[in-house]
């Protein structure tokens, strides 16, 4: 147990909070506090103290006790008749709270129909969506389509590719899960969203790739929907020199043998030859992406010499983080699983590890892994994401599990807040997040469901200002929510299927 210094000086009558951080391998539910009486003389009001603010959220009944990932919460009467509340919070045992995991599910899908740039299907279950962005194009080249980035109307390729990768990734590995709980079709709909704009980006015949459509500067300088852009577009390349059905796949595997050829004959970061995506997503290198893409071209043709290039792109450090731009996890991953080979193994298992208590990655009071201040739930999703497909593949077992769900469990209320930071999920959530399209100056009217904001600060504080995005932010994002969807799926398997709804 670890002490935390708090006021010692505290009015009669007050309400007076107890936390008590735990870590162990154990399952700890309950915590014991003692409460001695120092002072019953007069007592003078205590100096102010500073707390996190409380984000604006829906409405919610209070509850006397409260069940959670990382600890309980309980309500204590006195005899004198104050009330004391006593949290514990444990490290990473098994949760004993059932999320409803079906419902979180279907809302984080939702999120990425929300993001369709271009024309929009039939099916479109979003109502305040409708086609935009339908001149996009590069030199007359059909650009239309894909998904937008994040609160802006900006297509960035290559979060874009990383978002579709792990979905696809996820999908591969629970495909019989996702037709059980029929959401197989829904999936493959979400995925021909990007995979036919990456098909209209790259050009083989003229060896022509092109990696971003929109001005970042007049995007940023436009607060409103996508529907309602009139802003020049531009379209931005990469050209040599500067550095479900089976027709369907065929087409995307072609695609991807000369993309990949192209590739590995001009290596090099995309963003030396676009500078103009240098701030918001240049790569810091490039043989993580070759890794990547030739493990999976591996897999896709079980052609050796693909095998042969992933060895060759690896990079053996115990990797940071994962995410759009740090991709050494999911490439240790996939070659562990291709290869059996322990020094895979032996790098997935000391990621997670620092992870876990104990590791290198601070851990806030109520449980959260803070990798980052810029959107710390995206990485903790994103471990959590490595962790239930290492699982999968029999590395980590229960341990890699236990973690995945206690971050889970922290992004759906298990936290100070009680508060889920999934839009739409539960009875108290951010109710204006930075996200141009689902905003509005006086009402939220068109909720962004499904998506999952950046996060809470160092020590669970957050701040729900729909312009804060210098911390622990509002903003809503692909790569903030792409993890958090296979990771929820996984959850839901644990648990047993449960019905799955669309809309709160």
């Amino acid at each position: 147990m670890t002490n935390t210094d708090t006021n010692k000086d505290v009015d009669a009558g007050s309400n007076l909070k107890f936390a008590f951080l735990a870590r162990g391998t154990a399952e700890t539910n309950t915590g014991t506090v003692t409460l001695e009486t120092v002072n019953t003389g007069t007592m003078t009001k205590p100096t102010p103290q500073t707390s996190p603010p409380m984000p604006k959220t829906e409405q919610t009944k209070s509850q006397t006790t409260y069940q959670t990932t990382t600890g309980k919460y309980s309500t204590i009467k006195e005899n004198g008749g104050s009330t004391v509340t006593v949290e514990t919070t444990v490290g990473f045992g098994r949760s004993k709270m059932k999320h409803e995991y079906g419902k979180a599910m279907g809302l984080s899908i939702l999120f990425y129909d929300a993001q369709r740039s271009g024309k929009l299907p039939a099916n479109n279950p979003i109502p305040w969506r409708n086609d935009s962005a339908m001149q996009d194009n590069g030199e007359g080249h059909d650009l239309t389509g894909g998904w937008y980035d994040a609160a802006d109307h900006v297509k960035f390729n290559l979060p874009m590719a990383e978002s579709a990768h792990v979905l696809g990734w996820g999908l591969e590995v629970f495909k019989d899960a996702y037709e059980h709980d029929g959401e197989l079709d829904h999936m493959y709909d979400c995925l021909r969203t990007p995979l036919d704009y990456f098909l209209k980006c790259w050009v083989p015949d003229q060896k022509i790739l092109w990696v971003q459509v929109g001005d970042v500067g007049a995007d940023h300088s436009f607060w409103g929907r996508a529907e309602d852009m009139q802003m020049a577009r531009p379209a931005y390349k990469i050209r040599q020199g500067a550095p479900g059905n089976g027709k369907y796949s065929t087409r995307l595997l072609e695609a991807a043998k000369t993309l990949y050829d192209f590739a590995k004959a001009n290596p090099g970061l995309y963003s030396d030859s676009v500078p103009q995506v240098k701030a918001f997503y240049g790569s810091s290198g490039w043989k993580d992406e070759m890794c990547e893409a030739a493990a999976e071209m591996y897999k896709a043709t079980n052609e050796n010499k693909y095998l042969e290039d992933a060895k060759t792109y690896y990079e053996p450090a115990t990797a940071w983080g994962y995410s759009w731009n740090f991709k050494q996890p999911g490439c240790q991953l996939l070659l562990w699983k291709i290869t059996k080979d322990d020094k895979y193994k032996a790098k997935i298992e000391a990621f997670i590890d620092s992870y876990l208590p104990g590791g290198s990655v601070p851990i806030t009071p109520c449980g959260l892994t803070w990798r980052d201040q810029w959107g710390p739930n995206r990485y903790a999703a994103n471990a959590a994401f490595i962790a239930v497909i290492a699982a999968a593949d029999g590395i980590g077992g229960d341990k890699f599990k236990n973690f995945a769900m206690s971050q889970i469990n922290y992004m759906l209320g298990d936290n100070n807040y009680n508060m889920s930071y999934e839009i739409g999920f539960g009875n108290k959530y951010p109710l204006r997040p930075h996200h141009r399209g689902a905003s509005n100056k006086t009402d939220v009217k068109q909720s962004n469901f499904g998506g999952l904001v950046g996060g809470p600060g160092r020590n669970d504080d957050y701040q729900a200002d729909v312009k804060n995005l210098s911390k622990f932010t509002m903003l809503v994002s692909k790569p903030h929510e792409v993890m958090i969807y296979t990771s929820l799926f996984s959850m839901n398997l644990v648990h047993g299927f449960q019905t799955r709804q669309m809309m709160p």
